[in-house]
């Protein structure tokens, strides 16, 4: 864990103020935030822990467990919610085997439903992997999570 956590807080040279950087580095490198992870920086920037954690479960693009390998967010705000978005999610939690918030038994997906993701005129609106498929139907979500799972076989 050191080998891989020490570069990244070597890379803001120590600076507290950093912390939400450091996480997010952390976040990505690991798909989410270990327990062994959050000590380390806590141990090196003399940052107490629950500090960390406070930070980690304030933000929502933190993940306090493992990811899948593919993270997939179905955008719930007020454009994509009246456009369908709840029939979309429903769709590919079914299709998954998985609740919103869950990750597949192979560690290949994470559903999450997020209140924005930034591009109302896009709705409904599902992103994979930081790629924005807009103007979806449940149906045409569903095709899409089937070119993913083609790709994966």
């Amino acid at each position: 864990m050191r080998k891989q956590v020490d570069p990244i807080i070597d890379r803001y040279r120590g600076d507290r103020t950093a912390i939400v950087a450091i996480l997010h580095e952390i976040n990505a490198a690991f798909r989410y935030l270990p327990r062994e992870a959050l000590e380390r920086v806590s141990e090196q920037l003399s940052i107490p822990l629950s500090h960390l954690y406070s930070a980690a479960t304030f933000y929502r693009s933190f993940d306090l467990e493992p990811c899948g390998e593919h993270e997939i967010q179905v955008c719930l705000g007020t454009a994509c919610h009246v456009r369908g978005s709840e029939l979309i999610l429903d769709a590919l939690s079914r299709r998954l085997g998985i609740k919103p918030g869950e990750t597949t038994a192979d560690s290949k997906y994470t559903l999450k439903r997020v209140n924005c993701l930034g591009a109302c005129a896009l709705g409904p609106l599902v992103s994979i992997d930081r790629d924005y498929h807009g103007h979806l139907t449940a149906h045409q979500a569903e095709r899409l999570l089937e070119a993913y799972e083609d790709e994966d076989a």
